[in-house]
């Protein structure tokens, strides 16, 4: 693995070997040709192919007839410029809409459930019988149904992902660690039974709804609707909602937290152990709007990650995974100095609050050792008193109590809570109840903060349900509520009886993004506060090996790690900043996974999504995808056209919103269509503007259809079957397709199917054939070799642009292309290729001879013709790095760099080898001095060189997984004005001679080398990706790039925790209290709260 400098020194002697060795050849121009490779031949040949492709592409796909067609509808539509900033508002507005409905259910269920905890009143010998989730529909061996089961209709609906559910009734799950029939559970389901009602009315509401849910503070999880849980293959779900991101948002307001681990003498051993699993589960109730860091503490601090010292960094997913990594590394030795360490988390705190970052609400000390000597009280009153600010929850980790009363009063004296841990089964449960404290400022304010998460995969409930989503996991984001104790018995104790929540899968938030006003190459797309992407097209979540799995990190990708061209972030600051605007700049998108290069410049509009903490925003690229033109035809002539069964309209755009209504559901686009413009369904709502334009693009294409079915039944055309799909596109999501040959005989036959990704309209992409050719030079045609499968090899795919006007503010209205197979088009080429000049027809050269190798290739280098099959599709810098190296040079091709921040990368697993472990920042110190060390020791130029290749193969026997890492590679790109070259390279002595010539009417090179040397000694032109190692941020450049302060905050209260055992409790440890009684001296509690109120508040208690 590379870093930084050592990338740029091996660039510099690779520049400066590669320089070396062209030196040695020399350049000759296009003045003349070659000895042996005539220059005038070549380009015959060149032409002779190109016309008879183009000939053979344009009769097929019927580009001239549909060009046509739209010139005769040129004088009656209006083109019109897009306003950008108006199209982001008016999705704003959409996306606002939406969310505001989520939060209303949401709202119902809060109003629901505490007025139905208000009625009820606990009984500890209650006894019910409700429907839990694993055990629904469970029978003995005497075939009764089991206890807590009970028969529970279920039936398919593909709402919920095909899943079987009971839209009447709601289902409960309870931990497997959990006991099902305990009181207080028992209790809380026989109570939240009130919500059955509230979920089904909210369903009715708004039946784009899906999953409605209750996680309870007692561990339950009540759902809607009603599903089977499945335990995985050891009996266990491992499902507990309080661990949710959801759970925790909403029960919390962001907190900073430092995590104090006692390392001394006394915890070697199993209580070691259990602290790291203690600090761990720490972790997992952070999100993303806190801030922590971790000290070990025995006669001297130790900072878990020494980069990191004296600041707290953000709990997003990288760091809290660094940190876990280091838990690995602690050992016990020496003694504790417990008071040294709470001095430096309380200085930490106080410092990192100065500095207005943070979460700038409430503060808190995790204490997890063995046991206190002695109370610290001289180090609370001067850090902490009298106001108490920071919360201190000690955790005592072991069976021995001897040291508990001083924990006890700790945790008291500072409005923590105290919890005992001895063993790993314990840990879950204890440092759950910490949550409980911290939610309680925001309980007696009686705040209904709505949280939202940021996009995730729930992969858990997804395993936990079975389910049988071809797509596989689908991203969503989540709102949710707390629901609170209203009873006046205990409001004043800040009681949190659970939170409410439903998903929002984001394929609903791409339902309402007007794709047609976008134009083949723009976007929508949304971040969340944190700057973190709720949804973009270049979003990654998911990859294949096997099956689609979660990418590591994928729900923490920043906005800048796809935008990465704007280098100074001003685009993802505005955003955070959820400012309105506007923003502009030069950007290269790769397609066909990541292989190809678009250059553009794109326009960025902006604003934020009122009431949610996301913004939104829409990219518009320059030329045709500023402009958008609208046509006019009877609504009786389009429907006619529409209604034709070669028409398809885009399978992830809304032409009409049929999830509204159940009755609905069934229907497909087109029927839609069809109900809304004849008046039978007036309360389906459709996108009229969207509709109008395509029944006008049905009407325009039309004719293709006839001439299509035309060329099939003519026997004498196509007589080899060498074309085999014809089929076209247009800026309204409309498709036609034809066949020439029957379905089982189709060469690939994924393509144009929902398994042929890029090949289709996606919600927020046009077909990769329609982008490619709306690049090309206006009446050529793009050709390629679809990258993927073997069978994908063997077929050529070629399409081009239909543009409305002659002038550069004309929009692309559509895209025609044809499949061909390989075999037929390598066919027309060898043909091509033996013609020549001469008259008695004996030519001197061919690509018959031995002598010379020919090739064609694309404008991004990939090879679509050679005399070797097995070449084909490579790259041709990996076949004849030679020749394209000396292309380079000569500026027949440029190289340009990309990076890619969501790449995955093979970590070895049991390797010695630390290379991976510096895909952290913070790891870079040390590996720079060992390796400079070795550098300088063992200096070997070949293993420098080839660095990534030899710890490839050190490592190839271990055993790999995937893991994030962001990765340097190089695309390649033809220059356009270059239409012809020749040239010779010297390879050790030997002059080798090539001739690149353009296929006139393509984006195709035809490449005749000479064969007679051997250059294989030039250095290889490879497209592998290099790993990066990005710089660390100081804490000045990861301040800079926190979000604004949080809208809602419940921080420090002094009245938050009266009446608990562990709350704001200033009693000391005295012979009548026990161990773990946690009794309460009510005087010295009642003088405490008195002193540091103010009068008002003092008023208040004394009346009560």
């Amino acid at each position: 693995m590379l870093w930084n400098w050592r990338i740029l020194f091996s660039h510099v002697c690779c520049a400066s070997f590669l320089l070396f060795w062209i030196t040695l050849g020399t350049v000759v121009e296009v003045m003349g040709s070659q000895p042996g490779i005539p220059l005038s031949v070549v380009k015959l040949w060149a032409s002779a192919f190109g016309g008879e492709i183009k000939s053979i592409s344009a009769k097929y796909s019927g580009s001239q007839l549909l060009q046509k067609k739209y010139k005769e509808f040129e004088k009656s539509v209006r083109v019109e410029e897009i306003d950008g900033m108006k199209v982001v508002k008016t999705l704003a507005k959409k996306m606002e809409e939406m969310f505001r409905m989520k939060k209303e259910a949401m709202r119902r269920l809060v109003e629901a459930a505490e007025e139905a905890h208000l009625q009820h009143e606990e009984d500890p010998e209650l006894q019910y019988e409700y429907f839990n989730a694993v055990l629904i529909n469970e029978v003995d061996e005497e075939g009764n149904n089991v206890e807590l089961g009970g028969e529970f209709v279920l039936e398919p609906n593909d709402h919920f992902n095909n899943l079987s559910v009971n839209l009447s009734l709601s289902v409960v799950q309870v931990p497997t660690n959990m006991y099902n029939k305990d009181p207080a559970i028992v209790n809380g389901v026989y109570w939240s039974e009130a919500l059955n009602k509230v979920f089904v009315d909210n369903f009715e509401k708004d039946p784009s709804l899906i999953w409605q849910y209750f996680g309870s503070a007692k561990g339950f999880f009540r759902q809607y609707p009603g599903v089977k849980w499945h335990p995985d293959e050891h009996g266990v779900i491992a499902f507990d909602c309080r661990n949710r991101k959801w759970y925790i948002q909403a029960a919390t307001s962001p907190k900073d937290v430092v995590i104090l681990v006692d390392v001394s003498g006394s915890m070697k051993g199993l209580r070691l152990t259990i602290a790291r699993q203690t600090v761990s589960s720490i972790l997992d109730t952070l999100g993303d709007d806190d801030f922590f860091n971790i000290i070990a503490y025995n006669q001297e601090m130790h900072y878990v990650e020494p980069c990191l010292n004296g600041t707290l960094v953000r709990a997003d997913r990288n760091n809290k995974a660094h940190f876990r990594e280091h838990l690995d590394k602690l050992f016990a030795k020496g003694i504790g100095l417990l008071g040294d360490a709470l001095t430096e988390a309380f200085t930490i705190l106080n410092d990192f609050n100065q500095t207005g970052h943070g979460s700038v609400c409430s503060q808190a000390i995790m204490l997890v050792t063995d046991g206190a000597t002695q109370m610290y009280d001289d180090v609370f009153a001067k850090f902490n008193w009298p106001d108490r600010k920071v919360r201190i929850f000690p955790y005592l980790i072991g069976r021995e109590s001897a040291f508990a009363d001083n924990m006890k009063w700790m945790a008291c004296a500072n409005k923590g809570y105290f919890s005992q841990i001895s063993t790993l089964a314990d840990v879950q449960e204890n440092v759950m109840r910490y949550l409980h404290v911290m939610s309680r400022p925001k309980v007696i304010d009686h705040e209904h903060d709505t949280v939202w998460t940021e996009a995730y995969v729930d992969s858990t409930l997804s395993q936990a349900h079975k389910s049988r989503n071809k797509k596989g996991p689908s991203l969503m984001t989540t709102v949710a509520m707390p629901v609170f104790s209203t009873k006046n018995e205990t409001k004043n104790q800040g009681i949190l009886l659970g939170v409410v929540g439903t998903d929002i899968p984001l394929q609903e938030l791409m339902k309402i993004i007007p794709k047609h006003l976008l134009g083949i190459h723009g976007y929508a797309f949304a971040i969340t506060n944190n700057g973190y992407i709720l949804t973009h097209p270049d979003l990654r979540p998911l990859y294949q090996e096997g099956q689609k799995r979660r990418k590591p990190n994928y729900s923490s990708v920043d906005l800048s790690e796809v935008e990465w061209e704007d280098k100074d972030d001003f685009l993802r600051n505005a955003m955070v900043n959820r400012k309105t605007g506007t923003f502009s700049m030069e950007v290269k998108k790769t397609v066909d996974k990541g292989k190809r290069l678009l250059k553009m410049h794109n326009d960025y509009f902006y604003t934020e999504v009122k009431g949610t903490p996301f913004s939104v925003g829409v990219a518009l690229s320059r030329g045709h995808g500023k402009f958008f033109f609208r046509g006019n035809v009877s609504v009786e002539a389009g429907l006619l056209d529409l209604e034709q069964p070669d028409v398809a309209l885009a399978d992830e755009w809304t032409y009409c919103n049929t999830d509204e209504h159940h009755e609905h559901r069934s229907l497909s686009q087109i029927q839609a269509i069809k109900l809304y413009l004849t008046g039978r369904k007036p309360h389906i709502k459709c996108d009229r503007e969207l509709i109008q334009e395509v029944l006008f693009d049905a009407v325009v294409t039309a004719p293709l259809e006839a001439y299509w079915t035309g060329l099939a039944l003519n026997k004498s055309e196509n007589s080899d079957k060498g074309v085999e799909i014809a089929y076209l596109a247009t800026r309204t999501g409309l498709s036609r397709t034809s066949l020439f040959v029957v379905p089982e005989h189709l060469s690939n036959q994924d393509f144009l199917t929902a398994e042929d990704k890029e090949g289709v309209f996606n919600a927020d992409h046009f077909p990769l054939w329609y982008k490619r050719a709306a690049e090309q030079v206006p009446g050529t045609f793009v050709y390629s070799i679809p990258f993927g499968g073997n069978e994908n090899k063997s077929v050529v795919l070629a399409s081009t642009a239909i543009q409305l006007l002659d002038d550069r503010k004309s929009p692309i209205v559509a895209s025609v292309g044809i499949q061909m197979k390989l075999d037929f088009f390598q066919r027309k080429f060898w043909t091509a290729s033996r013609q020549c000049a001469a008259l008695d027809g004996k030519c001197t050269i061919s690509c018959d001879n031995e002598d010379i190798k020919c090739y064609l290739i694309d404008n991004n280098g990939f090879i679509l013709v050679t005399e070797d099959y097995s070449q084909t599709g490579l790259f041709f810098g990996e076949v004849e790095s030679a020749v394209m190296n000396k292309l380079l040079l000569m500026g027949s091709f440029k190289r340009i760099t990309l990076y890619d921040y969501q790449a995955l990368c093979r970590e070895y697993a049991g390797s010695s080898d630390s290379a991976r472990s510096l895909s952290h920042p913070f790891s870079m110190v040390k590996w720079l001095l060992t390796k400079l060390v070795i550098f300088l020791l063992e200096f070997n130029l070949y293993s420098w060189w080839h660095v990534d290749l030899s710890v490839k193969a050190q490592k190839s026997r271990g055993k790999t997984m995937m893991v994030p890492c962001d990765t340097e590679y190089p695309a390649f790109v033809s220059e356009r004005t270059i239409k012809e070259t020749t040239g010779n390279i010297d390879c050790e002595g030997c002059a080798r001679s090539f001739v690149i010539q353009q296929i006139p009417s393509s984006n195709l090179f035809m490449v005749v080398v000479d064969n007679k040397c051997d250059c294989s000694s030039a250095p290889l032109v490879s497209m592998d990706p290099i790993e990066i190692m990005r710089m660390p941020w100081s804490v000045e450049e990861q301040q800079a790039s926190l979000p604004p302060l949080q809208q809602h905050c419940s921080p420090y209260w002094p009245l938050s925790l009266a009446g608990d055992h562990t709350a704001l409790e200033a009693h000391r440890p005295g012979p009548n209290n026990g161990p773990n009684t946690g009794e309460i001296d009510r005087q010295a509690h009642h003088q405490m709260l008195t002193t540091h109120r103010e009068p008002r508040q003092q008023e208040e208690l004394a009346h009560n």
